[in-house]
């Protein structure tokens, strides 16, 4: 299933991260770990945000998934199932 995750990290951990060069190693673990089609980074309501958009076979892939984030930036994580153009028609053509 293809998903949504939002990290929005915790200012001063993070900051922490940046400083300890951390930071650049924790997104490139997600990265290899997830192989997301899609990740962004940026600020969203004032803080730093990273979006990966990747598919997730089973739910027990939450735990490795997120953990990084709130342990280790101190992190607020959603996970959200989502749907691109295709899906989203193949969807509404069931609806008869």
């Amino acid at each position: 299933m293809r998903v949504l995750l939002k990290a929005t990290l915790d200012t001063d951990r993070a900051n922490e991260a940046i400083r300890s060069g951390k930071l650049p190693e924790l997104i490139n673990r997600t990265l290899d770990h997830l192989k997301p089609e899609a990740a962004y980074f940026g600020p969203l309501g004032g803080r730093r945000t990273a979006l990966m958009v990747f598919d997730m076979q089973d739910s027990s892939e939450l735990p490795p998934t997120g953990e990084p984030f709130f342990t280790e930036l101190n992190a607020e994580v959603e996970v959200s199932p989502i749907m691109n153009a295709d899906d989203l028609r193949k969807g509404l053509s069931q609806l008869g």
